[in-house]
């Protein structure tokens, strides 16, 4: 009897509360010999100090896939929609404008 089931396939669910999802505008990405820490920042301007809006905790093999997998979706959406440019990497947080003095 045939079926159209795939192996290792399954149903994800996202629950209410999640599926909004979380803006963040800055990460950053620790690690110790067992796993990889991201916490997700969403940054404004002078919006006080930045607080972690999500933590990611996983295993280096799972951080290398998603490594993976995060490479093949920006080659993706560059194919679409051009190149993705990217600002001075010293220029954190990514706002400009009229910069007060103290």
């Amino acid at each position: 009897m045939a079926t159209n089931d795939k192996p290792n396939q399954f149903q994800i669910t996202v629950p209410t509360e999640v599926e909004d999802g979380v803006y963040s505008n800055f990460a950053v990405i620790t690690h110790s010999s067992a796993e990889f820490i991201m916490d997700f920042i969403r940054m404004l301007p002078n919006g006080g100090n930045p607080k972690v809006k999500a933590r990611v905790v996983m295993a280096p093999e799972h951080a290398k896939r998603l490594m993976y997998a995060l490479n093949d979706n920006v080659a993706k959406y560059e194919k679409v929609n051009g190149p993705i440019n990217l600002h001075d990497r010293r220029q954190n947080p990514p706002f400009s404008g009229p910069q007060g003095e103290a």
